[in-house]
């Protein structure tokens, strides 16, 4: 039986990647005995995964992804749950305060979490105002309706800070509105949508670095682009499957901006994965930051990772099986 070059070279790279994970990890990882080795196990798994980036990039196209929520802070959360079940027709679904930690989470959407993508907002106890920052874009909410849930908005008080009509060149119509803390909204106007909840827009230094990070990184796929050189701006939509189906995420490159506030207001998204220890390796491989190794969260157990895409925006990917764990002690909801 003959070996390829390539498999020699890759079963040495891992025992290499091992023996570092072996030496390196255990020190950082851990001060007890047992956890240090299953540590190291799990990090010399992790290092040892792929034997190229086209292997990793295909991993990640494969990997059960899927946008989970979208976290940020606001000043008053009762305030917030009161506007977005009223005016904007989501569910409270569930509620947590953290008294020792001294904060609040509240998670909101239009359908369970297993199923669509919603919001988990902050409160930290005494902050009531944020900075939102030039970076962060809008969500976007499709409806049926687009008139009728902006003369809602209105009749309680809401902001609508662009009428509805159609898109300039387009058909679709939409309008503008923001929220208590000052988050915009573009409600759009898509009949008997799957995901209400359909997008977040964010502003990016360098579109053809970010499609290509995404891509690879993230395993997205690149749904459509549109130049508008008018309004000198461009816009990319990623996601994990077609937007009228599934949260997307649309990054808009303004013409000679490179760099952006991001503020304190926005937080992350949270996306699926199967592996996050597969997931961390293949963001370093694109050039990206992992700001949180990936392992268990204390307390709690579920894996996690934290990355930085290249302009500095966060993404925090969940081990799926953790997340429906975690999901069951919430059925009753």
């Amino acid at each position: 039986m003959r070996v390829s070059r390539g498999a020699v070279a890759c079963a040495a790279l891992m025992l290499l990647s091992t023996a570092a994970a072996l030496r390196s990890e255990p020190s950082r990882l851990s001060t007890s005995g047992a956890p240090k080795l299953r540590a190291s196990a799990e990090a010399a798994q992790a290092n040892a995964t792929f034997c190229s980036k086209e292997e990793a990039f295909a991993w990640a196209k494969k990997d059960h992804r899927r946008l989970l929520h979208v976290v940020y802070r606001v000043g008053d959360i009762h305030k917030t749950i009161k506007f977005y079940t009223e005016c904007l027709g989501m569910k409270l679904l569930r509620k947590r305060d953290i008294p020792e930690e001294k904060y609040t989470n509240a998670f909101l959407g239009y359908g369970r979490e297993d199923a669509h993508f919603v919001v988990e907002l902050t409160y930290n106890y005494g902050v009531d105002k944020y900075d939102i920052g030039a970076g962060f874009g809008h969500f976007g909410i499709a409806t049926d309706d687009v008139a009728k849930t902006v003369k809602i908005i209105r009749a309680k008080g809401g902001k609508v800070t662009k009428e509805y009509g159609t898109v300039k060149g387009g058909k679709t119509v939409i309008a503008f509105i923001e929220d208590p803390d000052g988050y915009k909204f573009e409600i759009l106007e898509r009949p008997g949508t799957r995901e209400p909840l359909c997008q977040v827009m964010l502003r990016v230094g360098d579109l053809d670095r970010a499609i290509s990070f995404y891509e690879k990184a993230y395993g997205m796929e690149l749904l459509r682009k549109r130049d508008n050189p008018r309004n000198k701006y461009t816009v990319a939509v990623m996601g994990y499957g077609p937007e009228d189906r599934n949260a997307v995420l649309e990054l808009t490159y303004k013409y000679g901006v490179a760099k952006y506030d991001k503020g304190k207001a926005y937080g992350q998204i949270a996306t699926g994965t199967d592996n996050v220890y597969k997931t961390a390796e293949v963001v370093k491989l694109s050039g990206g930051q992992v700001v949180r190794e990936p392992g268990p969260l204390p307390g709690i157990g579920t894996k996690i990772t934290s990355v930085l895409d290249p302009d500095g925006w966060k993404t925090v990917f969940v081990d799926n099986i953790d997340f429906a764990k975690e999901l069951g002690g919430h059925a009753h909801h």
